[in-house]
């Protein structure tokens, strides 16, 4: 119980573990509380209220109590609420990474002369012991930009810059744009997305493909081959860690109405040259070896993270959740989302791996969320600190990323300010934070430089015996550049596979 204050009652606090990585906050706010609170709320809205027939602050407050009462209690009761749940978490020095949801107030409201109860359930930092940190072996993969690299991905470049041609008939690799619609099975609408773009799956594909966020493995055949005017019903069930939890393992239909049929014709390397304003198709080269270099250097540390990451949590025992929530799903494709980000993957690839983490199996699901405890406690531990200034530079090198890889291109300051209406700002803290945790630990280890071939090898061999990953892709990620932005399907109808956003959840 918290102490009592001088100014008002103090209210009644108990902590309790409601699961792995949760606890129950049961708060009762004193009768003298809300009743004060009430009346405030009620006296500001009587001085302020202009009904017809009445001067402002003028009608009477049992009008005012009949036409806003249940408003005023409604709004009364989330701040009453928001305050005592943050003093308690201050109070009982809660490590909180989730914020309740607003559906755990259910109908609770809050009456004159009587307590207000409330239980909430919060995610907070799970108690564990870290491995030791020092001394890790780890391998550093040596890349070698080579020609053959530079050419793959001027050949990305020139179909990332290309011209859209619109078609009358569908091929394998041609865009569809139309209207997306999601629902579960019993009509709840999940997506309605206008502008939503799928392609049509090649052969290399094996009939996979990607709508509204999800992979489907016979997409192919239940796509067929559309025209513009009709719509197509696609059958799915819901990935088992996809971030609403209405879709989860459900049985969706989806119903795509095509708008029109294009078709990607590459730019020519001249064309390029003159479009990014190069004197000869060289330089255009040269810039693109350049870029391969860098991104080079960015491969390199990923894969020695990777090795640090697998350490960390083959080295931890930590008890989590049997079932990750919406949240915590939500979190873990953020993070991901942004690492690919960083990496300069390209949008309709990031779209695809996000699809697929979607689909990933829960314990794969629960290894990112064990990263995750794993990498903020170490960065407690090894005083991480990020500034204004390396979030801005992060940023800055996400948006030059992002134009470079065949997006659209963004400023430093739009994307932020992008980042900030997604509430992602978070996010790229997160990024920073961590990176700069696993570059800490890379310093006390001791690094040995192979080449990539053996690089790789070794992890195959790994995973034959057993010794999973933490990336579910790791190997596709440690590969030369050009293989990490394989499959040449640029996202250039900009709409994107999924669309911005959920525009209905009924």
């Amino acid at each position: 119980m918290t102490a009592a204050t001088a100014e008002a009652p103090a209210n009644t606090v108990h902590i309790t573990d409601a699961g792995p990585s949760r606890k129950k906050v049961s708060i009762e706010i004193p009768a003298e509380t809300v009743t004060e609170k009430l009346k405030e709320s009620l006296d500001t809205l009587a001085y302020e209220a202009q009904l017809p027939g009445f001067r402002k602050g003028r009608a009477p407050r049992g009008l005012i109590e009949k036409k806003f009462g249940q408003s005023v209690r409604a709004e009364a009761t989330r701040q009453l609420v928001a305050t005592a749940y943050s003093k308690a978490v201050e109070d009982h020095k809660l490590r909180v990474i989730g914020e309740p949801t607003a559906d755990q107030l259910g109908d609770l409201e809050a009456k004159e002369g009587q307590p207000l109860k409330v239980d909430l359930e919060v995610e907070v930092l799970p108690e564990f012991d870290l491995p030791g940190l020092d001394g890790m072996e780890i391998r550093k993969p040596v890349i070698v930009v080579t020609d053959e690299m530079v050419d793959s991905e001027l050949r990305k470049l020139a179909i990332n810059e290309g011209r859209l041609e619109q078609r009358d008939n569908a091929e394998p690799g041609d865009y569809l744009t139309g209207r997306g619609v999601m629902k579960g099975p019993d009509g709840t609408e999940f997506y309605n997305i206008p502008g939503a773009v799928v392609q049509v799956p090649t052969a290399d594909k094996g009939g996979k493909g990607m709508i509204l966020g999800i992979m489907v493995d016979d997409f192919a055949k239940q796509l067929g081959i559309p025209k513009p005017g009709e719509t197509v019903k696609v059958a799915a069930t819901g990935p088992e860690s996809h971030e609403i939890e209405g879709v989860r393992n459900a049985r969706l239909s989806i119903e795509f109405a095509v708008d029109r049929i294009d078709r990607i014709i590459p730019a020519e390397l001249a064309e390029l040259a003159q479009k990014f304003g190069f004197d000869s198709p060289d330089q255009v080269k040269e810039i693109v070896r350049a870029r391969l270099s860098q991104r080079a250097m960015i491969e390199q540390q990923s894969a020695m993270r990777q090795q640090v990451a697998r350490r960390l949590v083959e080295g931890t025992s930590i008890t989590l959740p049997e079932r990750l929530t919406a949240q915590q799903s939500a979190r873990t494709l953020e993070r991901q989302r942004m690492e690919l980000m960083y990496r300069g993957v390209q949008p309709q690839q990031i779209e695809e791996h996000m699809a697929e983490l979607r689909a990933a199996s829960g314990n794969q699901a629960a290894g990112e969320l064990k990263l995750f405890f794993i990498l903020n406690k170490a960065g407690d531990d090894l005083k991480v600190s990020v500034s204004e200034a390396e979030i801005n530079g992060r940023i800055a090198q996400l948006a030059a990323e992002q134009s470079a890889g065949g997006g659209r291109s963004v400023r430093p300051e739009q994307l932020r300010q992008e980042l900030i209406q997604r509430n992602q700002i978070g996010t790229v803290y997160q990024q920073v934070r961590e990176h700069k945790t696993y570059d800490a630990i890379l310093a006390k280890a001791k690094i040995t430089e192979v080449p990539l071939d053996e690089y790789n090898k070794s992890i195959e061999s790994e995973r034959a015996e057993g010794r999973k990953t933490v990336k579910k892709t790791e190997k596709h990620q440690t590969e030369p550049p050009e293989a990490t932005d394989s499959g040449e399907k640029p996202d250039k109808p900009d709409k994107g596979d999924r669309g911005a956003k959920k525009t209905k959840r009924s």
